[in-house]
């Protein structure tokens, strides 16, 4: 039963979200809960979670998450999701654009007695900023490239050379 309940709280919690209904966090967040990757000016508590999903809003009044996978056991539900909004107010001192963004996330969180208690996650922020406008954007496949794929190519190039220097 714990598995479902948990399923339930996060599903509960991705409605409050995406409806801006956020009184349903005193529902499913403890009130120590502990946020290993909490926004920047993220307050703790049930009221971090309000406040930051509320400068979200704001700042992309059609902000929605939709959950991709989902996979849980009798403590822990584990998310992949993508976020969708169109930018009409202030994010991270970006004026509105107008602009409709799309980003991937992922989110692990442990409950107990139907409360999220503890969580850890990260949003890909830096695609937001690109999809706004307010950083560069990669112009080489080289840049493109992640750091393992780097650090492959750089010990596939070593290897070329006999393992040496």
């Amino acid at each position: 039963m714990a598995r479902e309940e948990n399923i339930a709280a996060q599903e509960r919690f991705a409605e409050g979200v995406n409806s801006g209904n956020f009184d349903v966090f005193d529902e499913v967040v403890d009130p120590n809960v502990v946020d290993h990757d909490p926004a920047p000016d993220q307050g703790p508590g049930p009221e971090g979670y309000k406040q930051f999903f509320g400068t979200m809003r704001a700042a992309f009044p059609d902000f929605e998450v939709t959950p991709e996978h989902m996979t849980a056991t009798d403590e822990d539900v584990a998310l992949a999701y993508t976020v969708t909004g169109t930018h009409e107010g202030e994010f991270l001192g970006v004026a509105p654009t107008g602009r409709r963004i799309t980003a991937r996330g992922v989110q692990i969180a442990r409950f107990r007695d139907g409360k999220m208690v503890e969580r850890w996650g990260s949003s890909d922020e830096l695609s937001i900023l690109q999809q706004l406008g307010a950083t560069p954007q990669q112009e080489t496949q080289e840049e493109d490239k992640g750091l393992m794929d780097r650090v492959k190519d750089a010990f596939s190039g070593e290897e070329e050379r006999g393992g040496r220097r």
